[in-house]
């Protein structure tokens, strides 16, 4: 008896996990955008990010120097090649313009985090996500072959 159990609750359990409602994705608001008029092909972007509590970003990176300050929450980044960072209510973190955003999430599973994101870069790519990188690796060149995403 014991032995047909296991797989059964096994089994249930991979059920289970398959039918899991999946993490929201975060919300993101534009706040305000304007052309950065002593940098030609540049515009500085504002945005409002929430991350419902077990949202996630996918891997990702900016082409731009982009400052995050948490208002609500907690949130947890992590760059590649970096250790992750839990970023509170107050706190800042900065990626720059070549860094590969591999996590960036809410810390909690109860709670909202809420931050904005201020930054610099080309109108209309606020970010590159996984499925991009490697597109844009083999178009610009060597340069960009160290910032493949491999997922």
């Amino acid at each position: 008896m014991k032995k047909i159990i296991l797989p059964i609750a096994i089994a249930a359990c991979a059920l289970a996990a398959q039918f899991a409602p999946a993490a929201p994705p975060p919300e993101v608001k534009e706040i305000m955008s304007k052309p950065l008029t002593g940098t030609p092909g540049k515009e500085g972007l504002v945005l409002m990010v929430t991350y419902p509590p077990g949202s996630a970003d996918e891997i990702h990176r900016h082409d731009a120097h982009a400052f995050v300050y948490v208002l609500e929450g907690s949130i947890v980044m992590q760059l590649r090649g970096a250790e992750p960072v839990t970023v509170n209510a107050g706190e800042g973190f900065y990626e720059g313009p070549n860094d590969v955003h591999i996590v960036g999430r809410s810390a909690s599973d109860s709670k909202p985090a809420k931050f904005r994101r201020v930054s610099g870069e080309k109108p209309g790519c606020s970010s590159i996500h996984s499925d991009q990188v490697t597109q844009v690796a083999f178009l610009s060149g060597p340069r960009w072959a160290k910032q493949e995403i491999q997922t």
